[in-house]
């Protein structure tokens, strides 16, 4: 599938990006377990924090196969960085396709800025594949909507300065989930300690506690009860932006076994020469390009106006899992060198995430059976 003459510019521009300013760092941001802002900010100054933000709201409007390109490159550099970038994108596509024109107004244009770093609120401790189990809770209270409830595993939780939430506006009706907008300086509001991860320990991931939470009645974005339909519109794209983050992980596993590959020697030869190392790279190979294909084609047809629901699924279930063996290939031709603190070793822990957030594997086998049986 070719790119167009832009797109395949950006693709160059965001690795450069990956290779010398993303990379660099990302072992130390892994490390110490903190968020890298200076990386934040060069996005910004690229545009790419304005990626799903309307170009009237002094965004980049990016078709989606421009995003899918952006979060493989980005992810080629860090997962981290481009599961922030993916959330922040999720939170502004959610402000641009259902906030009123005042609400579009007021945050839109600092978000695509790059500040506020928005977050997307809709997992809960006793919630997670179901969120039609969720417990939080927004009551009408005159002009504003009082939240009560908590959130859990909330990528940005902490450096965000603004969250799209879901609260069911009845506790007792789960067809009532609505979608709000808040800012994170609302009183009431508590960002819980840093989760302790496996992965993805650069990203900032945190609790977000609700205790009579205040907002406008003007913030919430969608009509009462028609948050979870939103929310699934909206993450059939963010899946695709999953599916692009595994392909770029899977590929920078790749690169890093073949260049172990050809500078390892063994036998007085180098392993690349080793047949069951040739084809496990062959495999790896096969592996990354065809989870590209399948992302991408959940892409175009999504920019064509197609129902994308199970492309997206597909895209997202088989690109995850690859990234799994791909990077798991990666630290076994690696050897001994692999299980210690190296790039592989943190390839390997941060891709099993892929796998989980976003709709985990058993949920995009759901989605794909459903759209082939129970649909047709």
């Amino acid at each position: 599938m070719e790119l167009s003459p832009e797109q395949a510019a950006i693709r160059e521009t965001v690795r450069e990006v990956a290779v010398e300013e993303i990379r660099p760092v990302a072992a130390d941001a892994d490390a110490a377990e903190s968020f890298p802002e200076d990386v934040w900010d060069t996005l910004a100054d690229l545009d790419l924090t304005a990626l799903t933000v309307p170009a009237e709201y002094d965004g980049f409007d990016a078709d989606r196969l421009t995003y899918a390109i952006v979060n493989e490159e980005l992810a080629y550099g860090s997962l981290a960085v481009a599961t922030a970038l993916s959330v922040h994108s999720l939170a502004t596509s959610c402000i641009a396709e259902f906030g009123s024109e005042d609400v579009r107004e007021r945050w839109l244009p600092e978000m695509a800025a790059g500040r506020p770093v928005g977050a997307f609120a809709l997992s809960e401790p006793e919630a997670g594949s179901n969120p039609a189990e969720m417990e939080t809770v927004a009551h009408r209270d005159g002009d504003a909507y009082v939240i009560d409830g908590e959130k859990q595993w909330i990528t940005n939780g902490e450096r965000s300065g603004v969250a799209v939430v879901f609260a069911k506006t009845d506790p007792d009706d789960p067809e009532s989930i609505t979608q709000f907008l808040v800012p994170k300086d609302a009183d009431g509001l508590t960002v819980g300690p840093p989760e302790e991860k496996l992965g993805l320990r650069a990203s900032d991931t945190t609790a977000l506690t609700f205790d009579g939470v205040r907002i406008p009645a003007e913030h919430r974005l969608t009509e009462e009860g028609r948050g979870l339909a939103a929310a699934l519109s909206i993450l059939s794209g963010g899946r695709v932006g999953i599916a692009a983050q595994s392909v770029g992980l899977a590929q920078a596993a790749l690169d890093e076994a073949i260049e172990y590959a050809q500078d390892r020697e063994q036998f007085d030869a180098p392993i690349s020469d080793i047949q069951s190392i040739r084809h496990k790279l062959a495999e790896m190979q096969t592996t990354v390009q065809a989870g590209r294909l399948l992302t991408r084609d959940a892409a175009r047809r999504m920019d064509r106006g197609e129902d994308a629901r199970m492309a997206a699924s597909m895209a997202k279930y088989f690109a995850s899992e690859g990234a799994m063996d791909v990077t798991n290939e990666a630290v076994q031709i690696h050897g001994g060198y692999g299980y210690v603190e190296s790039d592989v070793e943190r390839f390997y822990r941060d891709a099993k995430v892929t796998t989980i957030y976003e709709g985990t594997t058993q949920i995009q086998k759901t989605v794909i059976a459903r759209e082939m049986l129970d649909r047709s």
